[in-house]
């Protein structure tokens, strides 16, 4: 598996082609969740082939964001199995990597731990200091969608989020609840 020839065709890809009104979904977002995927792997023993397969899931994630915002998991599935064969990734390994990024869906439903790990990468920002600032950049983007209209709006659709979300792997539990819950209740401070 050639990951760090990949890394650099995605991120390319993505730093030029990805639409420019994405101030969440964007190329700062997927190096977060490969950061932070990779560290709670570290935590739980993750390592070899397993953490190279997790890594191009980070990677390949919301590459579906090339082509809109509606199934992107799906879509970005469609270009792993596009890409990867000529990276050296074999069919059973892509599948587990499409498996790994369907696990982002929200609602998120993973099945192994692989799996678990991405969907805790992908939401980390819910229990960290830089959750606000990043949220601004989702509200920026949900706001040019038309999902949300103002600030209140924003803060219900927070609020829901938070409440229904809980990670999954030990580390993050650990590392991440705490603060989510305090994020969580300043945004219910406003409401």
């Amino acid at each position: 598996m050639q990951y760090t020839e990949v890394e650099q065709l995605i991120l390319h890809k993505l730093q030029h082609e990805l639409p420019h009104h994405l101030s969440y979904h964007s190329v700062a977002h997927v190096k977060d969740v490969i950061e932070a995927a990779t560290y709670i792997a570290a935590e739980e023993g993750i390592q070899g082939d397993d953490l190279i397969l997790l890594r191009t899931a980070a990677l390949f994630h919301d590459t579906g964001f090339l082509h809109g915002a509606k199934d992107h998991e799906q879509k970005s599935c469609d270009i792993a199995k596009d890409i990867l064969p000529g990276y050296g990734y074999d069919p059973s390994q892509i599948d587990r990597i499409c498996g790994m990024i369907m696990a982002t869906r929200i609602p998120q439903t993973p099945q192994n731990l692989l799996e678990e790990i991405l969907a805790d990468a992908d939401l980390d920002y819910l229990g960290r200091d830089d959750f606000f600032t990043i949220g601004d950049r989702l509200y920026e983007e949900l706001s040019v969608f038309g999902m949300v209209s103002n600030e209140w709006d924003w803060n219900v659709l927070q609020v829901r989020f938070l409440e229904a979300h809980h990670y999954f792997t030990h580390t993050a539990i650990r590392l991440r609840k705490q603060k989510k819950e305090e994020n969580l209740q300043k945004i219910k401070d406003k409401l």
